[in-house]
């Protein structure tokens, strides 16, 4: 398992679709992650920001249920 390291937004947005994550709005500097999988809806909350810090990053991946080998495994 590597560590989790600071990444720019655009990263962060292509592992979460990846993921099955889809864009589903913004309000201010923040977007709002999607994903539907039967009755179950996971969503994140992803600072639109050149680099999203670590401890930003630890809470995008539990809210959004990703642990971070299957993050290093979308990289």
């Amino acid at each position: 398992m590597g560590r989790l390291k600071p990444r720019p937004f655009r990263e962060v947005k292509r592992r979460l679709e990846a993921a099955g994550f889809a864009e589903a709005s913004q309000k201010g500097s923040h977007v709002k992650f999607v994903r539907r999988s039967g009755e179950v809806v996971d969503t994140a909350i992803v600072p639109r920001k050149s680099e999203i810090p670590v401890g930003t990053l630890r809470s995008i991946l539990s809210q959004a249920h990703i642990s971070p080998d299957d993050w290093d495994e979308l990289g």
